[in-house]
């Protein structure tokens, strides 16, 4: 049971954070000019709207459950290549601002939670709030980290991918259909942690909220 429960805050957590991402890419291809996103009911804050059954329910339930890692995945925002007003470039914006809206929310909470005066503290109610944002944080900034790897189809590799050469970019594409793999065979090694976690660390003490809560 008790399992069950920390599953439950993770995955709350996890949800609010995905829902930013999710729209932030909704959003900027939008803006950008591909109405895509818009039609499919993807532009909103609703996690209804962004969750997929086995990637953002059953597979992280089956590994916390197992391992006690929490992986997880939205369903992706469909984007129409060519109905942006500058594809190449548009790419790499509509890529970068996902992690950059987990930044900028991270900072909002940190802020948010800063301003708190002390004497609130006393009340254990403010103390569990304020433990659920500085999960909060945590997990928007992992979110960022994790995403602009560049490991297709992470948001990283879509930065990348609008800023190389065209026949690089193309070279590049090509390992897509293996890129869940190489992202599972990095996690199954340790290496993504060795990877990720020293730039979170960072991150978070830049925000002065400390390590993982």
């Amino acid at each position: 049971m008790e399992l069950l429960v920390s599953f439950a805050v993770y995955f709350a957590v996890l949800i609010l954070a995905m829902s930013v991402h999710e729209f932030a890419h909704a959003w900027t291809a939008y803006r950008l000019g591909d109405t895509t996103a818009l039609y499919s009911g993807r532009m909103t804050f609703n996690p209804l709207a962004h969750i997929d059954i086995f990637w953002t329910v059953l597979l992280p339930l089956l590994l916390f459950i197992s391992t006690r890692t929490f992986i997880a995945a939205a369903k992706p925002v469909p984007i129409n290549y060519w109905g942006l007003k500058n594809p190449k470039r548009d790419m790499v914006l509509i890529g970068a601002s996902g992690p950059l809206s987990n930044l900028v929310f991270a900072v909002i909470l940190s802020l948010l939670l800063k301003s708190l005066p002390r004497v609130f503290f006393d009340y254990v109610f403010v103390q569990r709030l304020a433990y659920f944002i500085l999960l909060l944080i945590y997990v928007n900034v992992m979110l960022a980290v994790f995403n602009m790897l560049p490991i297709p189809p992470l948001d990283g590799s879509r930065v990348l991918m609008g800023l190389l050469p065209e026949g690089l970019a193309s070279l590049y594409a090509r390992i897509e259909p293996y890129g869940l793999f190489i992202i599972l065979a990095l996690f199954s090694v340790g290496m993504l942690d060795y990877i990720v976690r020293p730039l979170i660390t960072l991150i978070l003490s830049l925000l002065g909220t400390g390590g993982s809560p």
